[in-house]
């Protein structure tokens, strides 16, 4: 088995996984804060049909924003992760992997 060491990673690329997988991440979240708001719509609709309707569009706006944001933050994280890794690996001499 084949060790290899990571010396480099390419922050703009390391960005894009990042920012595509906290966006699912986010979908899941948002999905959760609907289905959290849906039911206090629900409740809401008996007393009040302007509280059940602010917190249906919650809920839909939560599946929508939230993806965006946490995609975007994502991505910018992940950009701030390569370059800071590799201005680390070169003190540090890099990642150590073992290929098969």
């Amino acid at each position: 088995m084949a060790q290899q060491t990571i010396t480099s990673i390419g922050p703009v690329s390391l960005a894009k996984i990042m920012g595509v997988a906290y966006a699912f991440l986010g979908l899941l979240i948002g999905g959760l804060f609907s289905l959290i708001s849906l039911v206090g719509a629900m409740g809401a609709m008996g007393q009040d049909r302007g509280a059940g309707v602010v917190g249906m569009l919650f809920g839909v706006g939560a599946v929508i924003i939230a993806p965006i944001v946490y995609g975007c933050l994502g991505f910018i994280g992940g950009l701030i992760t390569g370059v800071l890794y590799n201005l680390v690996a070169k003190v540090g001499g890099g990642l150590e992997i073992e290929l098969s």
